[in-house]
Formats: C-alpha cells, structure tokens, sequence
C-alpha cells in the first residue's frame, strides 16, 4: 500500500486552527488542501495558521488553493497565514507577487525563503498596439 502524497493535522484552539501539511502538493493533493481549508472557513474559523515546515514540494494548483483560502477568509474578517513554505512555493509567491496575502509580509516585500536580497526589478516590457491603423 503506498503512503498518502500528504496528510494534514488541525488543532483548533477557539476561533484559530493549526493545520500542519506533510507531503507534496501538487494537481492531485490541491483538492485535499482546499477541502481541509474550506472545513476551517466553514468552521467559522477566524485565524487560519498553516506550518508548511514539512512540505516537499507545491505547484501552482496548491497556490491557487490557497489564495482562494485566503480570499475566503479575508471575506468572512478571517486571516490565513502560510508558515515555513518550501522554496518551490516560496519562489511561485514572490513571482505572483502575492507575499502580502499570504505571508503577512508588506506588499513587494520579498518573502523570508528567498531571503534579504532586494528583490529583482520588474523587467520593462515595450507596449505593443493591439489595433493598427486609425483607431477613432
């Protein structure tokens, strides 16, 4: 019998939880990771603290999950706050420039993973017109 991708603990402690993820995240975990979330806003939780210390791995399907976590709670008053996130997922927040949602950190901020380098400057990307000829 394999082992689980991955397993989530929570610890309630009035209107707070703890979830703690072990494993991958990934298209194939994401739902379980949603589901566990959902439970907590549904739960009228408030404050949702997840310690990401023991994950190996998350893609873009874990991020969506948990923005869309966070845009929920945000909705409800709540805050969701990701702790201890692996690089890979570290590295997705800081390209979709969303630190401030999810880590607590000031928008722009580089997340604490990637460490104290200033952030590297946006590249400049030379408009180009959708339409030719005259437009009125």
């Amino acid at each position: 019998m394999p082992l689980p991708q991955l397993t989530v603990h929570r610890h309630d402690r009035g209107k707070r939880a703890l979830l703690t993820l072990a494993g991958e995240i990934d298209l194939e975990s994401a739902p379980v990771v949603r589901t566990a979330l959902d439970r907590c806003i549904g739960g009228r939780v408030r404050t949702i603290d997840v310690d990401l210390t023991h994950v190996t791995f998350c893609d873009c399907s874990g991020l969506n999950a948990f923005l869309h976590a966070s845009q929920q709670t945000t909705v409800t008053g709540g805050t969701l706050r990701l702790h201890h996130p692996p690089p890979m997922l570290a590295l997705l927040v800081d390209l979709a420039d969303c630190a401030f949602l999810l880590l607590g950190l000031p928008f722009g901020h580089l997340s604490p993973a990637l460490g104290d380098a200033p952030a590297a400057p946006h590249r400049h990307v030379p408009t180009v017109p959708v339409l030719s000829g005259d437009v009125r």
